[in-house]
C-alpha cells in the first residue's frame, strides 16, 4: 500500500509537469511552422520543414534589442534595490529593538492585503506630480522595496540564535558588519531564492510599464510583445517566436539557479 501511494504521488506530479509543459511545447511547435499551415495542421504536428527564419523575421519586425535592454535594466535595478532595502528592514525587524517595532511590522504585513490594482491610480498621480511619467524612474523607483521580500528574509534571519549576534557584538563587530559578514552569507540561499522570484515578477510586469510609459524606447518585453501582437495580427508563428524571446531568459535563469530556490525555501523556517 505504501508503494502504491508513493507511485500515485509520482504519477500525479508527472501529470502536473506534462500539463505545465504543454503550452511551452505548443508555443515552440507553432513558432517553427509556416503561417499558411498553422491552422490546418494538427496542434502538435510538425510541418515538413522547420522554419527557423520565423525568429529572424520576428526579431526584425520590432526593436526587441531595445526591449531586452529596458527589461534587463528594470529587472536588475528593481531586484537589487528590493534585496538591499529588504535585507536592511529584515535585520531591523529581527535583531534591533525599537519603539513600535511590532506594530510597524504588523502594519506592513496588513498592507499586503490591499490589491495592487487599488494603488495604480494613487501611484500614477504621485509620479505625475513628480514629472516622472514616461521615464525610467517611473519603472524603477516605485519597486525598490518589497514587503514580501522583507518578510521572507526576516523569517530567515530569525532562524539564527540571538547568541550569535551577541557573540559578534562582543568581538567588536558593528551591526553593519554582523549583517553583511555573518547574517547575509549564512542566508545566501534564501536571499538568492527571493531575488529570483522578484526578478521573475519584474521581468513579467505588464500593467505598470504599460500605464507609466508611452514611448517605444521605454517599452519592456511584455509591453513590446503586446504591441508586436497588434502589428502582426494573426501571424501566429511570428507571435509565438516573439513569445519565445520573452520566455527563454527566465527559463535559463530558473534552470541555472533552481537549486537555490529549493534550498532557500526548504531552509527557511517561517515562524512568527
Amino acid at each position: 500500500m505504501k508503494k502504491l501511494l508513493i507511485g500515485g504521488r509520482y504519477l500525479l506530479l508527472a501529470l502536473g509537469a506534462v500539463a505545465m509543459l504543454l503550452p511551452f511545447v505548443w508555443m515552440v511547435v507553432i513558432s517553427l511552422q509556416p503561417a499558411a499551415t498553422t491552422l490546418t495542421l494538427p496542434t502538435f504536428a510538425w510541418s515538413s520543414a522547420l522554419h527557423w527564419e520565423n525568429y529572424r523575421h520576428a526579431w526584425r519586425l520590432a526593436p526587441f534589442a531595445q526591449y531586452y535592454g529596458n527589461s534587463l535594466l528594470v529587472t536588475a535595478t528593481t531586484t537589487g534595490g528590493q534585496l538591499f532595502t529588504s535585507i536592511l528592514a529584515a535585520f531591523a525587524f529581527s535583531h534591533l529593538h525599537f519603539y513600535g517595532r511590532r506594530l510597524l511590522f504588523r502594519g506592513l504585513i496588513a498592507l499586503t492585503m490591499i490589491p495592487g490594482e487599488l494603488l495604480l491610480i494613487p501611484n500614477f498621480i504621485t509620479l505625475t506630480h513628480l514629472h516622472w511619467i514616461n521615464t525610467y524612474a517611473a519603472l524603477i523607483v516605485p519597486w525598490l522595496t518589497s514587503i514580501f521580500a522583507m518578510f521572507a528574509l526576516r523569517q530567515a534571519f530569525l532562524t539564527h540564535p540571538q547568541s550569535l549576534y551577541y557573540a559578534a557584538r562582543l568581538e567588536g563587530a558593528s551591526d553593519w558588519q554582523y549583517l553583511w559578514h555573518v547574517l547575509v552569507p549564512l542566508n545566501r540561499p534564501m536571499i538568492t531564492a527571493v531575488g529570483i522570484l522578484q526578478a521573475i515578477g519584474s521581468w513579467n510586469a505588464f500593467m505598470w510599464p504599460l500605464i507609466v510609459t508611452n514611448s517605444p524606447r521605454l517599452r519592456t518585453l511584455p509591453v513590446g510583445l503586446m504591441t508586436f501582437t497588434s502589428q502582426t495580427g494573426t501571424n501566429y508563428p511570428l507571435l509565438m517566436a516573439a513569445t519565445v524571446f520573452v520566455v527563454v531568459p527566465l527559463l535559463i535563469l530558473y534552470l541555472a539557479l533552481q537549486k537555490y530556490i529549493v534550498a532557500g525555501i526548504t531552509r527557511a523556517n517561517l515562524k512568527g
